[in-house]
């Protein structure tokens, strides 16, 4: 019973072994890679199965260099990374080509053997545009200097109000002496009048009373 137990999980064992190859290699034994372009200087590429076009998805070995066109630069190696911008085939760098033109090359060592390349171009990013200063903040100044102004002439305008009273408080003091000049000379006439009427009756009087006299005598 144990020998047929043992048996059986040797053969399940070599079947594995043998399985295991074929699925393996059920996409192909070759990678396609194809380089897209860039984004922000970042590389961007994708890799496929050669034999069927479906992603890979395990992790991917590769190496990316880039040579400007004068070959006067050269940047990498770098890795690829797994791009979330563009799933499922989608794979980019961490670092950013600097602006110009690059032969971009993409060598893949595993799961399996593969080679992409292009020229890419990085554009000049321009930087961001600088804010004015506002006129508005350059001549605010000009007020606060010009404040004096009305505080100078403040002054003015108390002597005037101070002069006011002066003015009304003359007037107040010469207007009552008119007034009992008035009077004085009112109260003169009057007394004249009356002195002359009283000096008339008077007189009037001493006549009749000598008529009455001289006319008893006769």
């Amino acid at each position: 019973m144990r020998i047929r137990i043992v048996f059986s999980a040797a053969l399940a064992a070599l079947g594995l072994m043998f399985l295991l190859p074929v699925a393996a290699h059920a996409h192909g034994d070759t990678v396609k890679v194809v380089v897209t372009g860039q984004r922000e200087g970042h590389v961007t590429a994708d890799v496929t199965w050669e034999n069927d076009g479906d992603a890979v998805d395990e992790a991917v070995a590769a190496t990316v260099n880039a040579v400007s066109v004068d070959g006067s630069r050269t940047m990498g190696p770098w890795r690829l990374v797994r791009d979330t911008a563009a799933p499922p085939a989608g794979w980019t760098t961490a670092e950013a080509l600097p602006p110009g033109s690059w032969k971009v090359s993409v060598d893949v060592g595993f799961p399996d053997l593969g080679h992409g390349e292009l020229e890419v171009a990085v554009p000049v990013v321009d930087p961001a545009p600088v804010t004015p200063t506002p006129v508005a903040s350059a001549a605010a100044p000009v007020p606060s200097a010009a404040a004096p102004v009305p505080s100078a002439a403040a002054p003015v305008s108390s002597s005037a109000s101070a002069a006011a009273p002066a003015a009304s408080s003359e007037r107040g003091a010469t207007e009552p002496a008119a007034d009992t000049e008035g009077y004085a000379v009112w109260w003169t006439t009057a007394g004249v009048a009356v002195t002359a009427v009283a000096g008339a009756a008077v007189g009037l009087l001493l006549r009749r009373r000598r008529r009455v006299r001289l006319d008893r005598l006769n």
